[in-house]
């Protein structure tokens, strides 16, 4: 039989209550004695569930077992060294016994602030690397996830509200992780200082030969730090901008485009081909637009980079868009619609057949808007499909399809879901009559479609489908909502002062100027980046198509008839959203005239 301590190394538990992310905090506090009482009540033992997927012989674990009774090494080590399974499958079986997620070092950006918390040294020695903290909640990359005193001895460098949540890595890549990022300079002024002298701070030499291993090149680790950077910062987009002398770098950053640094034009050739590589775009192309597409894990969440190159005067720009889904897809709760909109929205969502359109600019969250409303009616009885150009995020359970030229088009695209048994279908954008017309049809023979079309307001909706070709007679039955939006930017709660409104401030919000209201503007603090503003949120309108509109659609009404229906019947345009907004101190009135039409008002 087992020793004790075999049995430690050689037995890994099954998931317990007590060993769950959100009790991450507990996990460090258990004692090594009530770990061993948790692995003797599990009894699974890693040797037989690799025997369960097939991965090694029962002679093969009886060989390990008397092998490790030699040495003290971990049961899956000496399997691995004895070539019975490959360290690769070992992960993968400890990940699934243990219930703990596999971390992949390979697709993930690790946050180099969190790394500089914890020394080498411990790192080494421990076997230990953070990955990220984020909530007060740290994921630690381990070897063996259930050492707590490896876990306990990690704490005293984090804060002390923080919790470890260990994800299981492989000893060899814990090597590489530790070799990788703190052998090397990661901070963007450091990676340039080092690629400007040619002088590495940090170098990384074999202690037996001198020779060096393992080298990461600094313009590889420079587009890393600018990806972590810019996902940090909460950017949506990152623009590289060839100058005639230098290259700009602007964040979009809560709608509003900002320069963050300049470097000299030098570093760009290097930068773009290393962006290229990654996003599997052709080096050798620089005349011609290209596209393509980066997959990181960063803060223990997937994130996507859209990429497209464009050819300019002086040399190839490229902008890259951030899809964030964890910071993107929103409940619908959190989308900032007032309590009368979500009513409306609900009561929309009820009907079980109708077409309902989101309108807006580009880049006024209409995409957000639909991937939330979606998520809120997605389950497992609803079939629903969509067709975007292109998929920006993937979601569970919802079929999605990209437009692509050449093979599929919008049209061709909503007949062959058709032929799917969609009950619920999303068509990325209305662009001409054929496609209007199928999106229409669909609506009518028992489907709930959404879409989108670029029109100034929720009424605009009814007249741009006219002159698309979508008749008044097919409309009036198929309409059922229309929802129009615009993003403005929240006030930094930190720093927003409050003042009395002015007359003419008062003016532009219909109040009369006798009591006038308490407003906030915006100051500018550390938090929001001097600017005052920290986050969006959605300033809205939506349009219930009832009865009486369908008939005032069919009759082809005024668009002043349409807007004294929709008035007198509970209808709250943009600008009134938004000066509710305002009258609570979520956003400046500012703000709001940047972004909605109140010229009327002015």
């Amino acid at each position: 039989m087992e020793t004790e301590n075999g049995l430690i190394s050689s037995l890994k538990m099954a998931p317990t209550d007590s060993m769950l992310p959100q009790d991450a905090g507990k996990t460090t506090q258990a004692a090594p004695s009530t770990i061993l009482a948790t692995l003797a009540k599990n009894k699974v033992r890693i040797g037989e569930h690799l025997i369960n997927m097939g991965l090694i012989s029962n002679d093969q674990l009886e060989i390990a077992l008397l092998e490790q009774r030699h040495n003290k090494k971990m049961l899956g080590v000496i399997m691995v060294e004895m070539g019975f399974i490959t360290e690769s499958a070992l992960a993968e079986a400890l990940a699934e016994s243990t219930g703990r997620e596999r971390f992949d070092a390979k697709k993930t950006i690790l946050d180099p602030q969190v790394l500089s918390l914890l020394p080498k040294e411990v790192a080494i020695r421990q076997k230990v690397v953070p990955i990220s903290m984020e909530d007060n909640v740290i994921q630690l990359a381990m070897a063996d996830v259930y050492n707590v005193l490896a876990i306990d001895y990690v704490r005293r460098y984090f804060p002390k509200q923080a919790t470890v949540y260990p994800l299981y890595c492989t000893e060899s890549e814990i090597q590489a992780l530790i070799a990788k990022y703190y052998e090397y300079e990661l901070s963007i002024d450091g990676i340039l200082r080092e690629i400007e002298t040619g002088i590495r701070e940090n170098n990384n030499y074999n202690m037996l030969d001198g020779s060096q291993e393992g080298y990461v090149s600094p313009t590889v680790r420079l587009v890393n730090a600018l990806l972590v950077d810019a996902i940090k910062q909460g950017a949506s987009d990152i623009h590289f901008e060839p100058e005639n002398a230098f290259l700009r770098l602007r964040y979009r950053i809560d709608g509003q485009m900002m320069q963050i640094r300049s470097f000299h034009r030098d570093y760009w050739p290097a930068i773009a081909v290393r962006i290229k590589i990654v996003s599997g775009m052709n080096i050798a192309e620089s005349r011609l637009p290209q596209d393509g597409r980066i997959t990181f894990t960063f803060m223990g969440r997937e994130v996507d980079f859209r990429v497209a190159s464009q050819p300019t005067v002086h040399g190839e720009n490229i902008v890259m868009r951030i899809l964030d889904k964890a910071q993107a897809l929103l409940p619908v709760e959190q989308l900032g619609f007032s309590e009368h909109n979500s009513n409306i929205l609900r009561r929309l969502l009820k009907r079980p057949e109708g077409i309902i359109v989101v309108t807006g600019p580009t880049g006024s969250g209409k995409t957000t808007s639909l991937y939330s409303i979606l998520s809120y009616i997605n389950s497992m009885s609803v079939n629903i499909m969509t067709l975007e150009d292109p998929v920006e995020y993937r979601l569970p359970l919802i079929r999605q399809s990209n437009v692509r030229e050449g093979s599929i088009d919008f049209l061709t695209g909503i007949k062959s879901m058709m032929r799917q048994d969609p009950d619920i279908i999303f068509v990325g954008e209305v662009r001409d009559e054929e496609t209007a017309l199928m999106a229409v049809r669909a609506s009518m023979t028992g489907h709930q479609v959404f879409t989108t079309l670029h029109t100034n307001d929720a009424l605009g909706v009814i007249p741009r489908l006219n002159d698309i070709g979508v008749p008044s007679h097919l409309l009036a039955g198929a309409l059922i909502g229309c929802l129009a939006q615009r993003l403005v930017r929240k006030l930094c709660n930190e720093c927003k002062e409050p003042h009395e409104a002015t007359p003419e401030e008062c003016h532009i919000m219909g109040l009369p100027f006798e009591n006038p209201p308490s407003i906030y503007k915006e100051v500018g603090c550390p938090a929001c980046r001097h600017q005052g503003f920290k986050g969006r949120m959605a300033i809205v309108e939506i349009l219930r198509v009832d009865k009486e509109i369908d008939e005032l659609i069919a009759e082809r009404a005024t668009r002043r008839q349409l807007l004294r229906y929709a008035l007198d019947n509970g209808f709250i345009p943009m600008a009134e959203d938004g000066i509710q907004k305002v009258l609570e101190g979520l956003t400046s009135l500012n703000e709001l005239i940047r972004h909605v039409d109140m010229t009327d008002r002015l």
